[in-house]
């Protein structure tokens, strides 16, 4: 890969880390946290309903297919070595999974991780199949997915079936209760915060694999193909699906499903296209939101898990406590709450790099992931030794 390809992914991902955040920040700022979210989100009122639309799912998409970019680049790395593929890969995804999990115990419900790494190890064995093949598993998974929203979009406008528990209270879990309090919660509802892997799953294997086809395709190519291609998707995710997208975000709560699974991630192949056409036609060193984008990007998982702790610190109960403390001044302080978080990671990120290559939890990762290779390469050795003698 080139310089300038390297550059665009670290933006990408530092963009899509950025979104991710604007999507929880709605979460973390209500009072009721993540166990009334539904609820906050049905009775958002206009402005919050648009600025929530703005980041909802979005950017989500982006990550995913930035995950498949990244498999992609593991699948090329394994090629290159001669290395069995997916052979330690699966390593990687097992401590993927583990990552998640610490996420949701000690941090945050909605917790992506896990679902990305079950879909890793799926997809793990067909990136290197052939392009029939491919394409076969993603219309047929991607045709099952849009049956599923549908169908359950269908019972919920025409059935009169609501997002919302009709008995639903406001918690004050989240604005007073303790932190080991909220641990205790996420472990005993395991089950119902890990619903979304329903939805995650499926749409990460599309977007996964489509990740990985659309870098073979040359979308990330200075080149008249990946300008071509990149302008295709412009016009298809931003000039078609973005107003559509709009249009379900004020459609009312039973459009839940295609608002968040259905047209983002196809507004999520435009920003992707957008931001890569953008980066490609800067010239000079880059400027201080760049740079920041491009730190946040090369550490995505330490950003990703400590600005949703950060978050966390700031809006509960055992924190600052500030959802409940400004909940009158919503949705404004919510806007500031995510700037000022994104504009401490870009600060820290950008130190942090000065003097490490990777983010703390990512020079934690590689440690885990290259201990037992190494402690198998010596064993060999050692076994290849005493049979000389």
């Amino acid at each position: 890969m080139t310089t300038r390809r390297i550059d665009v992914l670290d933006v990408l991902r530092g963009v899509a880390i950025m979104g991710t955040l604007g999507t929880n920040i709605w979460i973390f700022t209500s009072p009721g946290g993540p166990a009334n979210a539904l609820d906050a989100l049905a009775q958002s009122g206009t402005v919050e309903t648009f600025l929530r639309f703005l980041a909802n799912g979005k950017f989500l998409a982006l990550l995913t297919l930035l995950f498949g970019v990244g498999l992609e680049l593991q699948y090329r790395s394994a090629a290159r070595r001669n290395a069995p593929w997916p052979g330690w890969y699966l390593w990687r995804a097992g401590l993927l999974f583990l990552e998640g999990l610490i996420h949701y115990v000690l941090i945050f419900e909605f917790d992506v991780l896990m679902g990305y790494a079950v879909t890793s190890i799926i997809v793990a064995y067909l990136i290197g199949r052939s392009d029939r093949v491919v394409r076969a598993w993603m219309i047929t998974v991607g045709s099952a997915f849009v049956a599923l929203i549908g169908l359950a979009t269908f019972i919920m406008v025409y059935g009169q079936v609501s997002t919302v528990p009709p008995a639903s209270e406001a918690s004050t879990l989240f604005s007073e209760g303790a932190y080991l309090d909220q641990v205790a919660a996420r472990i005993q509802l395991i089950g119902v915060y890990r619903v979304e892997a329903v939805f995650i799953i499926p749409m990460g294997i599309v977007l996964f694999l489509l990740g990985s086809r659309l870098m073979r395709a040359g979308i990330f190519e200075d080149s008249v193909q990946g300008a071509t291609l990149r302008g295709r998707l412009m016009l298809a995710g931003l000039g078609v699906a973005l107003p559509l997208n709009l249009l379900t975000s004020f459609a009312g709560e039973a459009w839940f499903l295609v608002d968040r699974y259905l047209l983002p991630p196809l507004v999520a192949l435009g920003l992707l296209a957008l931001v890569t056409t953008v980066v490609h036609r800067m010239s000079g060193a880059p400027g201080t939101v760049r740079r920041g984008l491009t730190a946040i990007g090369r550490t995505a998982l330490s950003c990703y898990v400590f600005q949703n702790l950060a978050a966390a610190t700031l809006c509960y109960g055992w924190g600052l406590g500030l959802a409940a403390r400004f909940a009158g001044l919503r949705p404004w302080w919510v806007i500031g709450a995510w700037a000022g978080i994104c504009a401490l990671f870009m600060a820290l990120s950008t130190l942090w790099l000065r003097r490490y290559d990777r983010g703390p939890l990512e020079l934690l990762w590689q440690w885990a992931y290259t201990a037992p290779q190494s402690r198998r390469v010596t064993n060999d050795k050692i076994m290849d030794n005493s049979i000389k003698r």
